[in-house]
């Protein structure tokens, strides 16, 4: 259950919010979930969705590797509604089964970029850091920039995950948090 009203159409916006819903929904087709929630503040909301707009979709990471990451993200926060809205979307890009599955409990094999990928995200997650070592592994295998592109998109789903989780119902809460979705 939200905390606060969601925003789920332009009724009773202001100018600036309004204009902002509609930048939104031309972007991403929808006024997706962390947008109702932040348009009740304009000013950030409308730089977290440029910066998400270019995490997402100008990104040089090639979906199945973004997919993944957010899924990965999602879950080390324990955000349902980001699990939610990307399995589907991760499917599309590409993401194995086989991955989707491991981040959700069961014993299955990662190759070697989902592992890595996986790796960097919860490591991140829980320690706000990458040690060399897995840092190594993910520019061996990605390169320098997109471990950096990584870190960017981790931060911002984190950032996501931590608002809904402020306000909004983001999570099952009769789970425990390191569980899968």
């Amino acid at each position: 259950m939200a905390r606060i009203d969601l925003i789920a159409s332009k009724e009773g916006l202001t100018s600036e919010q309004a204009g902002l819903y509609d930048w939104i929904v031309d972007s991403r087709g929808t006024l997706v979930r962390p947008f109702q929630v932040l348009l009740h503040m304009p000013r950030q909301a409308e730089h977290i969705a440029r910066l998400g707009h270019v995490v997402r979709y100008e990104s040089g990471l090639d979906g199945a590797t973004r997919e993944l990451a957010i899924l990965a993200t999602g879950q080390a926060h324990g955000c349902d509604y980001v699990w939610e809205t990307h399995v589907d979307i991760a499917r599309a890009e590409g993401v194995r089964s086989a991955a989707i599955r491991y981040l959700m409990g069961e014993d299955t094999d990662l190759n070697i970029r989902e592992a890595v990928v996986v790796e960097l995200v919860r490591e991140l997650c829980s320690l706000s850091f990458v040690a060399d070592a897995t840092y190594t592994r993910a520019t061996d295998e990605l390169g320098v920039d997109l471990v950096l592109e990584l870190s960017i998109l981790v931060g911002y789903y984190t950032m996501l995950s931590y608002s809904m989780g402020t306000v909004a119902a983001c999570r099952d809460t009769s789970r425990p948090v390191t569980g899968g979705p």
